[in-house]
């Protein structure tokens, strides 16, 4: 009898794959992996672009540290500074778009330094890719003890009856002076601005009384409202900052448009691929809400302000919009 049963194929002999072979599926499933998802494979860098041991540096140092701890791999600071944040502004601008060049970013190579220069360097808004908000820092105005001004207001009042207020900042193009020229156009008084080289030297003509008035970012100055050494005014930022809480806010003052921060964040060159700035934005904004960094920002008198990347783009830009023509119009020169 024939044996009517289906009969099991012969199968095909398929013999050993060779290396090439290997090596070239290898890369072809390589290749349908999604973009960029072996990224960071390398070390990555955050340039800042004022010399260490700055409140700018430090906040680096701390963001850095703990970025290394959530992408797996070493995140290093490099300081670049010089004509007012430009200098590392361009090497970031011009670094290749593979989120291992990051910018420390703040208002001073962002909204005042390109516009202090004979030649803007960068186009602030479009040159880089915005990817994190950090946090954000007031100025504050403060007085020489020896002075009739305890506000704002009284600050006004002064210049207003004299027909003339020096105040003094870190230097031309720095916040302290673009906010200076702020309030000159906003209060139609005439405010005299004295540069110096910094904020340390500034700090002795104000306490001796070279000078009445001052303006700064915060951080540096709360030792000396806490010794008696210098009066503080007003914080410039919309609320009372928790590091100074019994200092006002120019708010409190009806003074609405003299909000500004000096800002914190993290910026790459433009075009940055999508998935990195998802992650680095991601990641950043984990490593804000860690106990130590709020901890650690406080003491800097920075509020900590996690939020994506579209918002803190729009910060920048807004930012820019306001500070850009001040600076221009003050003819402040770096």
């Amino acid at each position: 009898m024939t044996d009517t049963r289906a009969q099991p194929s012969p199968r095909t002999y398929q013999p050993p794959m060779s290396r090439r072979r290997f090596a070239a599926a290898l890369g072809a499933s390589a290749l349908s992996l999604p973009a960029w998802a072996a990224w960071p494979d390398k070390p990555i860098r955050i340039v800042v672009t004022f010399p260490a041991g700055g409140a700018s540096d430090i906040v680096a140092r701390v963001v850095a540290e703990q970025l290394a701890r959530k992408l797996g791999q070493a995140v290093v600071v490099d300081n670049r500074p010089g004509a007012g944040g430009s200098v590392g502004g361009q090497v970031v601008q011009q670094a290749a778009p593979d989120g291992y060049t990051l910018m420390l970013s703040n208002s001073t190579p962002i909204s005042i330094g390109p516009f202090a220069l004979d030649k803007q360097p960068y186009d602030p808004v479009q040159g880089f890719t915005h990817i994190a908000m950090i946090g954000t820092a007031p100025c504050v105005l403060m007085a020489n003890t020896a002075v009739p001004i305890r506000t704002i207001a009284d600050l006004e009042s002064v210049a207003r009856k004299s027909g003339r207020l020096d105040f003094g900042s870190g230097g031309p193009a720095s916040i302290g002076h673009i906010y200076g020229e702020l309030m000159r156009k906003a209060m139609g008084v005439n405010l005299v601005h004295v540069p110096y080289r910094g904020g340390a030297p500034m700090t002795t003509d104000l306490i001796s009384g070279v000078i009445p008035i001052g303006i700064d970012v915060l951080t540096a100055y709360v030792p000396y409202f806490k010794s008696g050494q210098l009066v503080p005014l007003a914080v410039t930022s919309a609320n009372r900052s928790p590091l100074v809480p019994e200092v006002p806010s120019v708010v409190e003052f009806g003074y609405r448009k003299l909000v500004l921060d000096n800002f914190f964040g993290l910026s790459g060159p433009a075009n940055l691929p999508a998935e990195v700035v998802a992650r680095l934005n991601s990641a950043c904004n984990e490593v804000l809400m860690l106990p130590e960094v709020k901890r650690k920002m406080l003491e800097l008198g920075v509020t900590v302000s996690p939020g994506s990347p579209a918002t803190f783009a729009a910060y920048v830009k807004d930012q820019v919009g306001v500070l850009a023509p001040v600076v221009k119009a003050a003819g402040a020169r770096l």
